[in-house]
């Protein structure tokens, strides 16, 4: 059967550590947009308007920031995979960080003083594809690795951009351990969007990497302001980032913000279903179509931010997010199609069901969602894996829920 659990956060707001978002406020952020737009391919991802959704299933507005055009790569994990290496690489040149520019890292004179840099890193794809699109971008050499039961196809993207890519025998959390070890005993440099004792800057840095997204919805938006925000969170760094931005951005007025993971790795549910300030892990197989979330050990500084401003976790199968599929690939009237894979799709297919689904309305009124509804979901990826895509699209269904073959 469908798996739909919601857990509200009730340690929200207990916090109150005024130094928590400093690295998220404005004067942190600039130097950051404005190294993204020094690169040559940088454009804005679009801010999808689905009008005829928004009438269909009940709410006055749905927007889907897709992230499926960020610089050719099909998703937005580049943002903070490149932003590291390039702020790590800035560092060792002694390069001032008003002066971070794309070009400035490109130079003769910086490769000069860096010398030869292997970064390494674990990735359930679109991570460690940004690292090595990020490297080889700026003259550098990079080693990837996967968990067990990775997409080959993801990592033929990997090693398409000449790094050197493997699958491992284990789940994502414990190759993020080996990759650590790995790094110590080659001295490479670890671009990792989680964070452990000892390992917090780089992690830091990925997660303002991320928050170019954030400063893009901005101008966006507008004055349009959502009523509420799903986010979807692996280990956390994307969702911390971007619910950091807006918790500075809107106050009080911070819209209702939910965390969406897959069932089998749950970490941020489970969490907030323990009612504890402190992050619960999952461990396991974790084996879902939502590839990019299958992780089960928060990022310790996501989840400072998330557990403080966040309301509340879903855990789903995977029945949602190949709803989510299907419900952006196959648009309404003049509604625009939005090509989303497997971890970018199940936000709204969440939204989807909690208000057509009879057996989810409750969940729906519960969390305020009703005709005045203005709901922001964030497509971070789009067909990363095209075979499984369109299996998924054509008809393939996962979970018993009592729909046959399309």
């Amino acid at each position: 059967m469908k798996k739909i659990k919601l857990a509200n956060n009730t340690v929200r707001g207990t916090r109150h550590h005024a130094d928590l978002l400093n690295f998220l406020q404005k004067d942190s952020i600039e130097p950051i947009t404005r190294f993204h737009k020094s690169y040559e391919g940088y454009n804005e991802t679009p801010l999808v308007r689905l009008e005829e959704l928004s009438k269909v299933i009940g709410v006055k507005d749905i927007y889907v920031k897709d992230e499926s055009k960020r610089f050719g790569l099909n998703a937005f994990k580049v943002l903070g995979g490149l932003y590291a290496i390039g702020r790590y690489l800035s560092e060792k040149a002694d390069i001032p960080l008003e002066e971070l520019t794309f070009e400035r890292l490109n130079s003769k004179e910086l490769k000069k003083k860096v010398g030869n840099v292997v970064f390494a890193s674990a990735t359930d794809g679109n991570h460690g594809r940004g690292v090595a699109w990020a490297a080889k971008k700026l003259g550098f050499h990079a080693v990837i690795y996967m968990p067990k039961g990775s997409s080959l196809r993801r990592l033929k993207h990997i090693t398409d951009t000449g790094a050197e890519g493997f699958i491992t025998e284990w789940n994502y959390d414990d190759t993020v351990r080996y990759v650590a070890e790995q790094a110590e005993k080659n001295n490479w440099v670890v671009v990792q969007d989680t964070a452990w004792e000892g390992y917090e800057k780089i992690p830091e840095w990925i997660m303002q990497g991320y928050s170019m997204i954030g400063a893009e919805l901005e101008e966006q938006l507008k004055e349009q302001r959502p009523t509420h925000l799903f986010l979807q969170a692996g280990v956390g760094s994307f969702a911390a980032a971007v619910l950091g931005y807006m918790a500075l951005l809107y106050g009080e007025e911070l819209p209702k913000t939910y965390i969406v993971e897959p069932d089998v790795a749950d970490c941020y549910y489970q969490s907030f279903k323990a009612n504890s300030s402190h992050a619960v892990n999952v461990g396991g197989a974790m084996q879902t179509i939502m590839a990019g979330l299958a992780c089960g050990e928060p990022n310790e500084t996501a989840w400072n931010i998330i557990s403080e401003y966040a309301h509340g976790g879903f855990s789903c199968d995977d029945w949602i997010a190949e709803l989510g599929m299907r419900v952006l690939g196959n648009p309404l009237g003049e509604d625009d199609r939005v090509i989303s894979g497997e971890s970018g799709a199940a936000p709204l297919g969440l939204v989807y069901d909690l208000m057509t689904a009879e057996d989810s309305i409750g969940i729906a009124k519960e969390i305020g969602l009703d005709e005045k509804s203005v709901i922001l979901v964030i497509s971070t990826e789009g067909d990363t894996d095209p075979n499984h895509y369109r299996k998924v699209v054509w008809g393939h269904i996962t979970s018993e829920v009592g729909v046959g073959q399309i």
